[in-house]
């Protein structure tokens, strides 16, 4: 599989340097994201601008990856501005998969979640410390 990979601290950005995301090279694809998981990343962007065929093979591992990266609070952002392939990943219904037309609002959608998330966090500590919406005093915290 002809790819380029980037780490950052929040995310792995592929550039997937391949035509189709077909039968004949989605277990490669697996591989790579498999991979990333292991080393800690839940935030997986991947730039499609050279892809023009998807198949079933395809669409399922981008479901699958889908799945963990949501399991670890992470996105999976599919780039692309090919109006076929985001008709194709509509279609196949992937829960809350995340398309962007640019890898800059991909790492920005990135920042946002890993924001949301810290936001959450600091609300359930909220109520970890026997907060509550009304406030409280200083010393019960």
């Amino acid at each position: 599989m002809d790819f380029k990979l980037e780490k950052n601290e929040q995310y792995a950005l592929i550039h997937l340097q391949e035509e189709g995301l077909t039968q004949e090279n989605h277990s490669d694809f697996e591989q790579v994201i498999r991979q990333l998981f292991k080393v800690g990343y839940g935030n997986i962007i991947v730039e499609f601008n050279s892809v023009i065929e998807l198949d079933g093979h395809g669409i399922s591992i981008i479901r699958k990856a889908n799945k963990i990266c949501l399991n670890e609070l992470g996105l999976l952002i599919i780039v692309t501005k090919n109006e076929e392939i985001i008709y194709q990943l509509d279609g196949a219904k992937i829960e809350d998969l995340t398309i962007m037309p640019t890898v800059e609002e991909a790492v920005e959608a990135v920042y946002l979640n890993e924001l949301e998330n810290d936001f959450q966090d600091d609300e359930d500590d909220e109520f970890d410390y026997g907060g509550s919406s009304e406030g409280g005093k200083e010393e019960d915290y």
